[in-house]
């Protein structure tokens, strides 16, 4: 058996390697498991069902469809000069300026391609008419639109929610301090190739640009940070979030700043539905699939495994091998959490880890699998947007991947990072 699921995950990275849609090679991986171990049929819509059966994933239309709002509502200029007037005066100020924004947009929008389709669009253009070269304006809007994953609202917070019953507001205050470690590290790494390449300031520090820009995004940042706010004093829950999310975007959007007309509308409708339909129909099979490995007996080899490798107590380590094991997978497969999570699952409840904690730690290899070939689908998206060379700009991002692999270790090692806010929120 467990040669077949070795064989059926090797024939699922085949499929998505080749370009064939990462639904119809799930479904295909898992037909092909039932087919030759004789496993009972109706077992595979059965599963699928129970994938996509969980309240919790109530929210993720929501946020998905609140950030579309936003997206469309022209919100981005606003935020963009915020973010100039707070870092603009930095070496390197306007690529600074790229990682602030996507901390701001991303806490909003809750995924990093709908951050990098938003405000790649401003920060690569007005990066390369600056002088920084084409590749590097690619690569770091690519890796700090990551950052949105982590702040809330987030997407893959929702979905490892979903898979291992963890607390969504939890996950959610969890992933504000990893986030803002993470934005820390790019600007380190920007500071220091700013030097290298001689990269100024855009401008000198002022207080009056910097209280006329913010008061501009004050309303656009009260999203995250009253999703926030409700969440640690218990004033919704993480579903009852993505419903405000929603009616304060259209109130911003449509009667605040009158940017979102019913073309507008219909537009973020239409995207949300095809991208939850996408999401949840990845969830389902990956349901299944997981499934169909535990009916195998990889999550027990896994632990085997692990007991093998490390035969003294070292969770620490037995993390680390979780998380290689979940990079390698990611750089192949994308979205990861749901297909890989059901396998892991069993390992991290033997070993007794927070839960809490490894949410943080698989989002965060879910960013670095997204710059990582072969697939890479930021890399390849802020290329597009650019129209530079996927490899030039690969090679550019090195140095943003070697700071995500060093913010991604502090994590592991320092666990009270994550969670401290939740367990202040539980206190």
């Amino acid at each position: 058996m467990l040669t077949l699921a070795a064989l059926t995950l090797l024939a699922l990275c085949a499929m998505v390697l080749i370009g064939i849609p990462v639904v119809v090679s799930l479904a295909a991986s898992v037909l092909l498991f039932l087919a030759f171990s004789g496993g009972w049929a109706m077992a595979f819509p059965q599963q699928v069902l129970a994938g996509v059966s969980d309240y919790i994933l109530i929210t993720l239309p929501l946020f998905i469809f609140a950030g579309g709002i936003m997206n469309v509502s022209g919100i981005a200029t606003k935020l963009f000069d915020f973010c100039v007037a707070l870092v603009g005066w930095m070496r390197g100020g306007l690529a600074h300026v790229d990682v602030l924004a996507s901390v701001m947009f991303g806490g909003m929008i809750g995924t990093s391609v709908a951050d990098l389709a938003g405000s790649g669009s401003v920060t690569i253009p007005k990066l390369k008419a600056h002088g920084y070269p084409g590749p590097f304006a690619c690569a770091v809007t690519a890796t700090s639109s990551g950052i949105g994953v982590l702040i809330p609202p987030s997407s893959p917070m929702i979905l490892y929610s979903v898979v291992t019953g963890t607390s969504l507001g939890s996950l959610f205050l969890a992933g504000v301090v990893p986030g803002l470690l993470m934005a820390a590290a790019m600007m380190v790494t920007i500071f220091f190739l700013a030097r290298k390449n001689g990269w100024s300031a855009v401008h000198s520090f002022e207080w009056r640009e910097v209280l006329r820009t913010g008061k501009a995004a004050i309303l656009p940042l009260g999203m995250p940070a009253m999703i926030l706010c409700g969440l640690v004093f218990g004033i919704f829950t993480a579903t009852e979030a993505g419903a405000f999310a929603v009616a304060y975007a259209l109130v911003l959007g449509g009667l605040v700043y009158r940017a979102l007309d019913w073309e507008k509308l219909r537009g973020a409708l239409v995207d949300s539905v095809i991208l939850t339909g996408e999401v949840l129909m990845v969830v389902g099979f990956s349901t299944a699939l997981g499934w169909a490995l535990s009916q195998a007996g990889v999550p027990r080899a896994l632990a085997a495994g692990l007991d093998v490798l490390f035969p003294f107590e070292s969770t620490v380590l037995r993390i680390f091998v979780l998380l290689a094991l979940a990079l390698v997978a990611g750089m192949v497969l994308d979205p990861l959490i749901p297909m890989i999570m059901p396998v892991l699952l069993p390992s991290l409840l033997a070993m007794d880890v927070d839960l809490v904690h490894f949410g943080v730690l698989i989002v965060m290899t879910v960013v670095i699998g997204q710059v990582t070939p072969p697939v890479a689908i930021a890399i390849l998206v802020a290329a597009k947007i650019g129209k530079e060379d996927v490899l030039a700009v690969t090679r550019a991002n090195m140095p943003f991947l070697y700071a995500l692999f060093a913010a991604l270790i502090i994590l592991t090692l320092f666990p009270a990072i994550s969670t401290f806010l939740p367990e202040l929120m539980q206190g």
